[in-house]
This record gives C-alpha cells, structure tokens and sequence, in this order.
C-alpha cells in the first residue's frame, strides 16, 4: 500500500491504494467509522490485496489526516472520494463502510448513483430521514459536549469495549483512540461535527437509493447508538440482504475478520457477474 494526500479546500486527505487498477477491475474502497482510521479494516486489507485493488482512507480531520477545517458536510466527503477516484483511475468502485463510513457510502450514492459498482455497510444505518426520530436528530447535533466534558478515561473504556467484542477490536480501537490523547477537545470536535453532518445529512431527506448490488452487516451485540434496530428496518424496508454477525459488537469486522472477508467476497462476485 502506498500512502497518497489529497488536497482539498479544508486539508489534505491521506489514503493508502495499492496498485493502479487494470481498466475493467474492481476497488475495493474501505471507509473506517468515525473516530476511527484506515487500520480499522487491516484485516480486510490483508486478505484482498493483491487479489483487488485496495483503497483505505482517514478521513478528513482523522489521525494523520490533520490538520483539517471541520466544515465540511457529508456530501464534500463523497466529492473528495469521487476526486480521489479520479486522481487514481478507479472507475469501477465497491465501497465498504463501516458506520460513518456507511453514510458517507450513502452520500456517494446519492451524488453518483451510476458509479458505484457495489456497496456493503457494516454496522451502519440508513440516512432516509424516516428512519430517524426528532429526539434522535437532536441528540446527533449536541454531541460534542458530552465527549469534550466526559472523563477521558471513562471515554476510552466506553469507546473500546463498547465496539467490539473482541480483544483484538478493543485493543485497535484503543490504539486508535491513543492518538488524540492529550487532547479531548479535538476529539469532541472531531466526534462531534460527525454526529451534526449526520443530522444535516438525515435532515436533507433525499432518496439515498441504493440500486448495486449490496449487503448489510451488523453484530448481534453491536450496542452503539441503535443500529440493530436501524439494520431492520433498513433490511425490511429495501430488501437488500442482512447478516447477522454473532458475538460481534460495533466493529464487527474487527471481531469476526473472516466471516467478514467471506460476505465481502460474495459481494465483489456478484458485482462481476453483473459487469460480464
């Protein structure tokens, strides 16, 4: 993987991509959650590369992707992937996203629905606005207090075991937490904008229809926020397919790696058959 920036009015984005693809092959573009970054789906990168072309990202204001104006909505974040797409010659994208990385998964669907090849959400949620209720919009915007004034510690006890299940996931997302120790407030505002481009993002109530071939992944102890509820819903309501990852938290492809890789690769062969 070789490390690339990618420079945007706000910041540079950092990505890692391997390879140039050949014209007519897949990408796999893995999207971490937000507080989270690219060593989220090491796993996954792991096993697909040199198989796939492999694209991983922080994204905008995470980890080395920093320093960065938080300004920005959800939509800009699918602009820079799709300026990122251009830059690298990926015509032919499998977006995978894990909780932020979902929305953001949505987002691009919305603003270039003929370019998306394939899409997998892990742990994630729609962004319909019926989905959401009002008090939950609000709780989305007025976040960034909560993580600025709640003791660190408690915060990184609740921010690792309470994502994963495993002891693999917690100590990564303890890891990745570790880089904005010394400095709470960042982090707030880091989670905290998140939530509220979420909320505007929900709020725009556009269609965020899905029409490639996709797949929803959530974990049967998946505790962060209300996403097994969500995944039902979003299951019921569009019938894309739903897997349920036993004993898996949030993170559920830090927690069940394998199983995770084997839905990923059902997904990437769906999408070939359908371009053949």
């Amino acid at each position: 993987m070789t490390e690339k920036t990618f420079e945007t009015p706000c910041g540079d984005i950092h990505y890692w991509v391997s390879g140039k693809p050949e014209k007519h092959t897949l990408t796999l573009v893995f999207l971490p959650g937000l507080t989270a970054d690219h060593r989220l789906f090491e796993k996954q990168i792991e096993y697909f590369e040199g198989k796939y072309q492999v694209l991983v990202w922080d994204a905008p204001g995470h980890a080395v992707s920093w320093p960065f104006e938080m300004n920005f909505s959800l939509m800009d974040k699918a602009r820079w992937l799709d300026g990122i797409f251009r830059k690298e010659e990926i015509n032919h994208p499998v977006i995978v996203g894990q909780s932020m990385g979902g929305y953001v998964g949505q987002a691009y669907v919305q603003l270039f629905p003929k370019k998306l090849k394939g899409f997998v959400s892990i742990d994630s949620a729609p962004l319909q606005r019926k989905f959401t209720t009002g008090i939950e919009i609000w709780l989305l915007k007025n976040m960034e207090p909560v993580y600025r004034y709640y003791p660190w510690k408690s915060l990184l006890k609740i921010g690792t075991k309470g994502v994963a299940s495993s002891a693999y996931g917690q100590g990564l997302m303890y890891d990745m937490m570790m880089i904005y120790d010394g400095d709470q407030r960042r982090y707030a505002h880091l989670a905290g904008h998140g939530f509220r481009i979420l909320a505007e993002a929900i709020e725009a109530d556009l269609p965020y229809k899905i029409s490639c071939p996709a797949l929803l992944i959530c974990g049967e102890k998946d505790r962060a926020g209300s996403c097994i509820r969500y995944s039902k819903v979003w299951h019921k309501d569009t019938g894309i397919p739903l897997e349920w990852i036993e004993g898996a938290g949030h993170n559920s492809n830090t927690d069940e790696p394998d199983k995770i890789n084997e839905l990923i690769e059902k997904v990437l062969l769906e999408v070939s058959d359908e371009m053949e």
